[in-house]
């Protein structure tokens, strides 16, 4: 029986990583170690990207609600206590596009936010 090479995989691996790296800068797009050593790291980056977007969106929705608090005269950690006080469950993200979209909505909510409070 016939010796199997490995020619056909071998391209085809490497075609898989070229194409992967097309547009990068350079030798990172046409050679295929360094192809590999880029696409490799563009991977880990788009990992960490991944995890890094939640925190980021959760940042801006928190600075968002916190400047509606400021203009109803409220901080935004008592906003959170009051809401949470009045058994309102609502999360960030919601909170802020009421906080941008909603004004009245919002200032109803810091309403209840507040009267929980006093309590």
């Amino acid at each position: 029986m016939a010796r199997v090479k490995g020619a056909l995989a071998t391209r085809k691996r490497r075609k898989k990583i070229l194409k992967l790296a097309k547009g990068y800068f350079g030798a990172k797009s046409k050679l295929f170690k360094t192809a590999k050593e880029a696409v490799m790291k563009s991977g880990n980056y788009a990992y960490v990207g991944r995890k890094q977007k939640k925190r980021d969106f959760r940042r801006l929705w928190i600075t968002r609600i916190s400047a509606a608090c400021k203009m109803n005269e409220i901080n935004y950690s008592s906003f959170m206590n009051g809401l949470n006080k009045a058994g309102v469950q609502i999360n960030r993200k919601m909170l802020a596009d009421l906080a941008v979209n909603d004004a009245n909505g919002f200032a109803t909510l810091v309403k209840a936010a507040k009267k929980a409070l006093e309590k």
